[in-house]
């Protein structure tokens, strides 16, 4: 093989690394974290956030941006801690789900506590009472006031029914390539696109702003 075939072949392959390395480049550093646009099932997916789910909001007046979310997910409350006040201060309408999960293999995924402030939220729909409930630790909070879901058919009725939402919308989300993960975010964009992402990370919240109109 001369030199210049070697030279050339080379230089392809100097270029085809280049390109892979730029192309890992912007998957890992942005493609991956981008939110995706659901084609599919959308009205089904929007009835069920928007009539079938106990939501609590502060009653804002601009874009809704609806949260599944449970009370101890540490990457709900860093996003709702480090999101919410400039969302708010955007007119975005947080309609954040409280969910009260179901126990895995025996083991407990939420307490009476828990499921009783889940149902009352579902059915007051109080801002306020979300607001008290995460003002101090998951742990020592006792429901003061709230009736326990636990014996209570109808309000055990409205947590099981947060629970099917979550059931419902796991693979309506997936038709659309988003992975079900707390907090699951959705959304409409400045194009009526409706939106979403399992938005775990900090790297997804860029994205998030940005459609929802947030400096």
């Amino acid at each position: 093989m001369d030199r210049k075939r070697l030279t050339a072949i080379a230089a392809l392959v100097l270029v085809v690394a280049v390109v892979g390395a730029a192309g890992w480049a912007w998957w890992q550093n942005d493609l991956r974290w981008r939110p995706k646009t659901i084609g599919k099932h959308a009205p089904e997916i929007a009835r069920l956030l928007e009539q079938e789910a106990g939501w609590v909001s502060p009653g804002l007046n601009g874009s809704k941006l609806y949260m599944v979310s449970f009370r101890t997910c540490p990457d709900c409350l860093r996003f709702k801690a480090e999101q919410f006040p400039d969302l708010h201060a955007a007119g975005v309408d947080t309609r954040v789900i409280e969910i009260a999960r179901r126990d895995v293999n025996g083991l407990p995924k939420s307490t009476p506590e828990e499921r009783a402030t889940v149902a009352e939220l579902w059915l007051t729909r109080s801002w306020a009472l979300m607001e008290r409930w995460e003002s101090m630790p998951a742990a020592a909070w006792t429901a003061p006031g709230i009736p326990p879901a636990d014996g209570d058919p109808a309000r055990t009725a409205v947590v099981e029914a947060g629970r099917g939402l979550v059931d419902q919308l796991v693979p309506l989300m997936k038709a659309n390539g988003v992975d079900f993960a707390y907090p699951l975010l959705v959304w409409w964009d400045q194009d009526g696109r409706m939106r979403a992402c399992a938005c775990e990370k900090r790297e997804t919240y860029r994205y998030v702003r940005r459609e929802l109109g947030v400096e």
